[in-house]
């Protein structure tokens, strides 16, 4: 998924995870785009500081139970 999609698909109330399931992409209440571990609750930004430059690969993102994670 590039950052346009997971970004739609996240504001449209699905589920985008990182590499596992233990990731997940979530906005937060002011603004900021987040990949979190649902295991400790440990957040890095969806992108670096540029806004543009993804933290992960487009092909690791998928949406709930999509093919490529856990």
């Amino acid at each position: 998924m590039d950052l346009a999609e997971i970004k739609e698909a996240v504001e449209s109330g699905q589920t985008v995870h990182w590499a596992s399931k233990s990731y997940r992409v979530l906005k937060d209440n002011v603004g900021q785009w987040l990949i979190q571990c649902v295991i400790n609750g440990h957040c890095i930004g969806l992108t670096w500081r540029d806004g543009v430059t993804m933290n992960g690969e487009e092909q690791q993102f998928f949406i709930g139970n999509s093919i490529g994670g856990e």
